[in-house]
């Protein structure tokens, strides 16, 4: 009997959508509306994240407009976006909130790339654990008799294929979003 690693390689890939979600968050000098996700705003007693409140829009690429549907929430969602520390301070009009995003000194884009790098290197680690969750498995079913020494060998090859086809996807995006910070 052979391992079935399509639910480790589906684990894998969640990790990377993960990841891939969290870079999202990171702001790169561009107007990006992901930089809010993650924001929620105090709404009559519930935490309801920014974009389920407001139409987000990129009016250039250095601006990005807030436009409240409740206008009674501005205050609240311009709180919320001042204490999320993502580094932009909102300009209230009234009706709407402006986020101006500046660009980024070399400093910054720096220390963003080291975030950026341990980010990877935190995913890379979900992926080592996913693949010793399947190494772990195919031991088990060896020691139970479901699988013959050869199969384990072959199952822990294929877990390692999959496991380095991962990881090199992980180190590409690392890679793709380092340039895109350090780039100006």
């Amino acid at each position: 009997m052979k391992l079935d690693t399509k639910e480790f390689e589906r684990k894998m890939s969640k990790s990377i959508d993960v990841y891939e979600e969290s870079l999202a968050t990171i702001r790169v000098g561009r107007a990006n509306a992901a930089v809010l996700a993650g924001i929620n705003v105090d709404y009559y007693g519930v935490e309801t994240p920014i974009n389920q409140m407001a139409e987000i829009k990129v009016t250039d690429p250095k601006t990005l407009m807030i436009l409240p549907w409740d206008a009674t929430t501005l205050k609240g969602i311009e709180k919320a976006i001042l204490t999320s520390n993502i580094g932009i301070n909102p300009q209230n009009d009234g009706k709407a909130l402006r986020l101006s995003f500046p660009p980024l000194t070399e400093e910054r884009r720096r220390e963003l790339k080291k975030q950026v790098s341990k980010m990877g290197e935190d995913a890379k680690v979900s992926i080592r654990n996913i693949r010793r969750e399947a190494v772990d498995a195919a031991k088990d079913m060896k020691k139970n008799g479901e699988m013959t020494e050869d199969e384990l060998k072959q199952s822990e090859k294929n877990i390692q294929d999959i496991t380095d086809k991962h990881i090199d996807k992980i180190e590409k995006i690392t890679t793709a979003k380092e340039d895109e910070i350090m780039s100006i």
